[in-house]
């Protein structure tokens, strides 16, 4: 039985407001639980399952043409569409662009392609959501690492959860960490305000986690430690739903160890 201390207390505190912000986040209207579809756009204008409007793209720029009775509005500004209106992104670019009832079309542009997914906020997954289920809080998966930054950021190809979407990871350095007497090494790309962000595989994976999941560590303090708590690992929107386009681990990335901590597989 694992003693209730006033330490633990506060850092279990901080998990639940931690896991709280995370469902409330997953929960947004048009947020990733939202996803019912993805499509590429086809080379002439033609219509696509569920979307009204007739789509095209001819490489660089996206074209959709809509007639009043199509009832699309653009997101930004609410103005109906008539007539034909085109968006211009750069690869890993999204525009929430047109929206009808309860649905958002999300234009993006992915492995030089467009593609435009639809959001619904009526969408079951987001509906019926209660919380991501995660594994109990478990101390001995807060570990202190180091990072050992590289000279220069390295940027390597790699899978994504949909097959026709390769993808790449730009990174930084790697983080080393020692769990049950074996020292591990996972490489990590920047995240938000020198924060660092490792993608990795572990033995709960396609078990009791999905395929993978990643884990963002708050910036290294001075002298080169971290910390890497296990227990704030977080799901892909792809552990959610068939539509996202989640980048896997780099090579090497795998503890083989069972982390069990952070969230649990959904579905």
């Amino acid at each position: 039985m694992t003693t209730q201390t006033p330490e633990l207390t506060r850092l279990t505190e901080r998990w639940d407001r931690f896991r709280t912000g995370r469902n409330t986040a997953l929960a947004a209207s048009h947020g990733w639980l939202a996803l019912t579809s993805f499509q590429w756009l086809p080379t002439a204008p033609a219509a696509l399952d569920g979307v009204p409007g007739l789509w095209s793209s001819d490489g660089t720029t996206a074209s959709l043409t809509a007639a009043p009775d199509h009832h699309l509005t653009l997101v930004e500004g609410g103005a109906p569409v008539s007539g034909t209106i085109t968006a211009t992104l750069q690869d890993e670019e999204s525009l929430m662009w047109v929206q009808f009832g309860s649905v958002v079309v999300e234009l993006g542009m992915r492995a030089n392609r467009y593609m435009v997914r639809t959001r619904d906020s009526q969408s079951p997954t987001r509906t019926q959501f209660t919380g991501v289920p995660v594994f109990g809080y478990n101390k001995d998966l807060v570990l202190t690492g180091t990072y050992e930054p590289y000279a220069e950021p390295r940027a390597v190809d790699i899978a994504t959860a949909n097959p026709e979407v390769p993808g790449t990871a730009v990174l930084v350095g790697e983080v080393v960490f020692d769990l049950g007497g074996t020292t591990h090494r996972l490489a990590a790309e920047e995240g938000r305000l020198g924060s660092l962000v490792v993608t990795f595989f572990d033995d709960t994976n396609n078990v009791t986690s999905p395929h993978w999941r990643k884990l963002e560590l708050s910036r290294p303090r001075p002298d080169g430690t971290v910390v890497v708590d296990f227990n704030r690992a977080i799901n892909y929107p792809s552990a959610f739903t068939d539509y996202g386009t989640c980048p896997s681990p780099v090579e090497g990335n795998r503890i083989n160890a069972p982390i069990e901590a952070g969230e649990r597989n959904p579905r």
